[in-house]
């Protein structure tokens, strides 16, 4: 909630604008420039449990802000009053102050007022001394409490807001499967995507995100699911605001989850994330806005039961890796070079995908002829003009990643200058930078020499 007041400008600004702009009209455009105190706080919050330090996954914390837009410094100096009050709770909710500063607190008060000495622009998740509400150890699931705050302004005036708050939390989690093995190149994977309350007091209407990576692709597009832009084939939105979860109950939707694998894709994933409506998704999850809903019919919803009930529930954004029953047959190939010594010549060491699939990702290591210097090698830029080595150099071996893999039949080429100084022998080879790998069906052709010659 957030109201807001009109408070003038201070008359000092406005005489000086006077003089300068030659008349009382630049005087009134400034009082007619519409910037308002206001002071906001969120409409309802749930505590925890006393005692109790479960609950949702990375949970918004209690957050008021105010600004006086009149005042002449709205930052550094404790001119302003907040007042925060919790009534109507009995015995159940309770204030606190984070004393982060050891001396001289500005916040003193009761376990039901708090008055704290604040800035003209106030923020309590970045002022040291802040005020919140928690469940008291006499407060039970469902019990509630309104906390009110007032913040007086440099002139004295007062804006108001408040909190309905209650104890226990609603706790939304979907099952998630952590690797799907083996899974067709060019099938339809289905899971079913079921939401279950863990908490203390029941969920009131359910919001979730699902986002696929490259190689999913969603088989249905339903009508009461959003489609944002640009990543309208890669994220769905829904939202179920009629939907109730009693505590310890489930819902699965209907029908299962269905995704397009990619024939060529060896290793993608996809993410599901639920919340309570009323409380919104993880502090720092992203959920986009807008979107076009689907054509198709929407998402309906039943009572998990049974099968839907086994498996690991998780909270936030829950992700699960598909591995894809295919492989990579990826080929290098050397070099050989000759000529004087301390003579320098270019060896182009090349790798390729044979195909079927596009692997995870990959590094091509580069072990020099012992005889010879490398004297130039790849090179990338980082900033207009500034250039750094692509390759990474330990222990005598160049280490190349090969970015965003080879797509089959592609190869990439790495070029090295080599000042000569006898017959010797190195070595190129490829290797997977991830586990499980690109399950290469002839491991043989991974390595070959880069020779100098007599």
């Amino acid at each position: 909630m957030r109201e807001r007041g009109i408070a003038p400008r201070p008359l000092a600004l406005c005489l000086a604008l006077v003089m300068l702009l030659g008349g009382l009209t630049g005087c009134g455009a400034i009082l007619d420039s519409g910037e308002k105190s206001w002071i906001s706080a969120p409409d309802l919050f749930y505590l925890r449990p006393h005692g109790d330090d479960s609950g949702p996954e990375k949970k918004t914390p209690f957050h008021v802000q105010a600004e006086d837009v009149t005042a002449r410094s709205r930052t550094g100096t404790q001119d302003h009053r907040l007042t925060v009050q919790v009534t109507g709770s009995g015995q159940a909710v309770r204030l606190k102050i984070s004393k982060i500063r050891k001396k001289n607190p500005r916040c003193s008060g009761t376990a039901t007022r708090v008055v704290c000495e604040v800035s003209g622009a106030y923020d309590s998740w970045a002022d040291l001394d802040r005020v919140y509400p928690y469940a008291a150890p006499g407060g039970r699931p469902g019990d509630s409490a309104t906390v009110r705050l007032r913040f007086t302004t440099q002139k004295g005036r007062t804006l108001s807001a408040r909190t309905r708050v209650v104890v226990g939390e609603p706790v939304v989690k979907v099952r998630t499967t952590k690797v799907f093995e083996d899974v067709g190149p060019g099938s339809v994977l289905r899971t079913p995507v079921v939401v279950r309350n863990t908490g203390e007091v029941p969920v009131r209407g359910v919001g979730l995100q699902i986002s696929v990576g490259s190689g999913l692709a969603f088989e249905d597009r339903y009508g009461n699911r959003r489609y944002p832009e640009p990543r309208k084939d890669h994220l769905a939105v829904c939202e179920f605001p009629r939907l109730r979860i009693a505590p310890g109950k489930a819902v699965v939707l209907h029908p299962d989850l269905a995704l397009d694998v990619s024939a060529t894709h060896m290793y993608t994933s996809f993410h599901q994330e639920a919340w309570a409506l009323d409380m919104g998704p993880a502090q720092y999850s992203v959920v986009p806005e807008g979107g076009d809903p689907g054509d198709g019919p929407g998402l309906t919803t039943g009572t998990a039961k049974g099968p839907d009930l086994k498996g690991t529930f998780a909270g936030g954004d829950a992700w699960s890796e598909v591995r894809v029953d295919t492989h990579a047959d990826f080929e290098v190939f050397g070099a050989e070079v000759s000529g004087k010594r301390g003579s320098e010549h270019t060896v182009r060491l090349k790798v390729r995908n044979n195909g079927p699939a596009t692997p995870g990702s990959t590094t091509l290591l580069f072990t020099p002829p012992e005889s010879a210097t490398v004297v130039k090698q790849p090179m990338e830029a980082i900033d207009e003009d500034v250039y750094e080595p692509y390759c990474d150099l330990d222990k005598g071996t160049y280490s190349c990643r090969l970015q965003g893999g080879l797509e089959p039949g592609e190869s990439r080429t790495f070029d090295f200058e080599l000042r000569l100084g006898g017959p010797s022998e190195g070595s190129v080879r490829v290797t997977d930078t991830d586990e499980p790998g690109r399950r290469d069906p002839d491991p043989a052709d991974d390595t070959a020499p880069v020779t100098v010659l007599p």
